[in-house]
């Protein structure tokens, strides 16, 4: 077994990553500044120990057989320096994942700009309780596992899933991280144009997804959403078996008769024009199905039965901030947190919540806080995916400081677009002391009876969530 210190531990992957190793009997420990729940509290929970801030001197103490460099580090940091300096084995999470976790293992790779979360929580847990014992690892905590990620159960050649997200690895390799995985089953969700801070264009992007699918191996299998011609494009040159899926005949695996109610939607599976029974599974929207009828087909070429899979999809729960009910509160208030941080997953969440709850105004509350939608780049894609909320609450811009004004998204334009469009339209933070604060007295002034409040980022949104939540139910 391995000594190996967590450079950035409380990053989501690298706490789970560590937890799991340290499950499998490896010594683990690492550092980090503003540990906050959730992950500060599981590394607790697994008596993960770590060091509060990072300096020379937590290292020099300890001689582990390799430094796991989050990708967040970057040049500067006094304990990277230290390692640099000291000749300490580094290496970056994906790679420990492929060596530690993945190992010979049937690898399992979600990829795409949308959906990996949920399809990749999916694909295990279906594999899960049909007794294959995966291995997984997943960009947040798992509701049926309690974690994001652990090793697989079997002393054989078992399964591991992971999210295999485009982001670059660490300092030292650009690579996008999936590169790392070696996938025997790739599914390509969709692909569009985002991380504007490592990808120069969506041609940028799609040179990675290239390299992606060269790596599948010719008796492997790559899953592709037939509805989205950039997707299909890529998977045009896979040197492996290709198979489709989408919301038309003309995929292998479809879906059709899509039907929601308040618990879960229900659809009827069609695998290579054959009807195979109706799917009931706890998500909604479109989208959604598309990741369950992915996930379905990576289960079955894992093995699984139809059976086994008809079991396991309904008591499917969904990973946490997708479409998570924060809480139902006075006067049929419900508040919704959503990761939603791109324009096409803002559409399709609130397009989602429109067919959920109808009748209902959608109240959408959007932090721009991502390296692109902080910029101008979506500038028109923002004013055009708000459709089906009757009131958008915009957070501020998350450090605007790091880009030229030129560059910047224009929130004057954006909220005189949506004005126009006939949205009550309200943008925070003109006061930084009184933000959030701001968010929360407009909604009290604005809130109706049965309103579904949303809010939508991929980061804390200043802690709104909690501060709506005992507003709601303080003041009704």
């Amino acid at each position: 077994m391995s000594f190996f210190y967590f450079l950035g531990i409380g990053g989501t992957a690298m706490a789970s990553v560590a937890v799991a190793l340290s499950h499998a009997g490896h010594a683990i420990t690492g550092s980090d500044t503003q540990l906050y729940p959730p992950m500060s509290g599981y590394l607790d929970d697994h008596n993960i120990r770590y060091f509060s801030g990072f300096s020379e001197k937590n290292l020099e103490s300890l001689s582990p057989d390799a430094v796991i460099v989050g990708n967040a580090i970057s040049r500067g940091n006094p304990e990277l320096e230290y390692a640099l300096d000291h000749h300490l084995e580094l290496l970056s999470m994906p790679d420990l994942v492929r060596h530690h976790l993945i190992g010979q293992n049937s690898s399992i790779v979600v990829a795409g700009t949308h959906g990996k979360t949920t399809t990749t929580s999916l694909i295990a847990w279906l594999l899960d309780d049909g007794g294959l014992q995966p291995g997984f690892l997943i960009g947040g905590i798992h509701e049926n596992f309690s974690s994001g990620c652990r090793a697989s159960g079997r002393s054989d050649k078992g399964f591991f899933v992971t999210e295999g997200d485009e982001y670059d690895t660490a300092f030292f390799d650009k690579r996008s991280k999936f590169l790392l995985y070696r996938p025997d089953i790739a599914i390509i969700n969709n692909i569009e144009f985002d991380h504007a801070d490592i990808f120069d264009s969506l041609e940028d992007i799609k040179r990675s997804f290239r390299l992606f699918v060269n790596l599948i191996p010719r008796n492997g299998l790559l899953l592709v959403n037939s509805d989205d011609p950039v997707a299909i494009e890529i998977a045009s040159k896979a040197l492996c078996k290709v198979e489709r899926f989408g919301l038309n005949n003309q995929a292998e695996w479809s879906a059709t008769n899509i039907r929601a109610d308040s618990e879960a939607s229900t659809f009827d599976l069609i695998h290579q024009g054959t009807p195979r029974g109706s799917i009931r599974v706890p998500l909604f929207g479109n989208y959604n199905v598309m990741n369950a009828l992915a996930a379905i087909a990576a289960a079955t070429r894992s093995g699984l039965k139809e059976e086994a899979i008809m079991h396991a999809i309904p008591l499917f729960k969904r990973p946490k901030r997708r479409m998570e009910i924060v809480g139902n509160y006075p006067r049929n208030i419900t508040l919704i947190e959503d990761f939603a941080h791109h324009p096409t997953a803002i559409r399709v969440t609130l397009e989602a919540l429109a067919q959920l709850h109808p009748g209902r105004r959608i109240v959408a509350c959007f932090e721009p806080r991502s390296n692109t939608t902080t910029r101008n780049i979506f500038q028109q894609e923002l004013s055009e995916c708000f459709g089906p909320a009757s009131v958008v609450v915009m957070g501020k811009i998350h450090r605007p400081e790091r880009y030229a004004p030129e560059k910047l998204l224009d929130t004057n334009r954006l909220k005189e677009e949506l004005q126009q469009q006939g949205k009550t339209v309200f943008f925070a933070g003109k006061n930084p002391t009184a933000y959030p604060a701001d968010i929360a007295e407009f909604l009290q002034q604005q809130r109706r009876e049965g309103d579904v409040v949303v809010l939508l980022s991929n980061g804390s949104f200043g802690n709104l969530k909690n501060l709506l939540s005992e507003n709601f139910q303080k003041n009704p």
